[in-house]
Parts: C-alpha cells; structure tokens; sequence
C-alpha cells in the first residue's frame, strides 16, 4: 500500500501522470483482486476522489517508513534527473513535504523537502542540489 500511497501523492503534486497512476493501480489490483480497496480505487474515476481516499485509508502508524522512504526518494530522483529547472522542482518538493502526514514531515530524509530550497533564496543552487541528492540516497547506505 505504501507504494500507491507515494503514487497518489506524486500524481496530487503533478510530479507523475496519472497513467502511471493507474497502471501501478491496475497492476497491483491484478496481483491482489480480492483487496477491497484496490477495487474500489479501480472504480474511482475522479483522481482528486482517489487521492482522498487513499490518503484517509492510509494508517501513518503501521506505515513501513522505510519502505516508503525508498521508493519515494526513487521516484523523486527520476523526477529531478528529468527537470533541470531547480525552482520548479523546489517548489514541487516543499508541496509534497506539506501533504506528508505530520509523523513523516519532521523525520529525515523527509524534512530536507521542507528547507532544501532555503539556499535558492541567497542564489546558492549548488548547496540546494547537494541537500537534495544527500536526501535522495539517503536510503542507498
């Protein structure tokens, strides 16, 4: 679930298309046809629907952290190598850290989302692509 979870919020910022969306979803109700919730998502159209499901269904408690964090930071790490433009990337990154649940907001790797573009402010983009790259392999070690 973790990664539907990391797919609804990526396509609610409009980092990833909703194709990718739904073919994660298709591909993981077809792994696992009888998850009531898979089918219901199947069946949900309206995409904003879908995101508020998804996020009212997720338990922040039980979530695998790491599981998450990994495949998050995969999936931001494809989207940074595929932006040059850091503003745009920044901004889209500190609106991902605000719809976080508040138990991930303040954890690393996660708060770097929130005070990675602080040095865009004085011109110094080389420190914020290095926050940025530290919190993407954060996992790696």
């Amino acid at each position: 679930m973790e990664e539907l979870y990391i797919f609804a919020l990526l396509l609610n910022e409009e980092i990833i298309p909703a194709e990718s969306y739904f073919r994660r979803l298709d591909t993981l109700f077809l792994d696992n046809p009888k998850n009531e919730l898979l089918l219901r998502l199947e069946w949900e159209t309206n995409i904003s629907e879908a995101i508020l499901y998804i996020k009212k269904r997720i338990d922040s408690n039980i979530l695998n952290y790491e599981l998450f964090g990994k495949i998050l930071m995969e999936k931001i790490k494809t989207y940074y190598e595929n932006n040059p433009d850091i503003t745009i990337f920044a901004d889209k990154m500190y609106h991902l850290w605000k719809s976080l649940p508040e138990t991930l907001q303040k954890k690393e790797p996660f708060f770097a989302l929130c005070y990675a573009d602080d040095p865009l402010s004085w011109g110094d983009e080389k420190q914020t692509r290095e926050i940025y790259e530290h919190m993407m392999n954060y996992y790696k070690n």
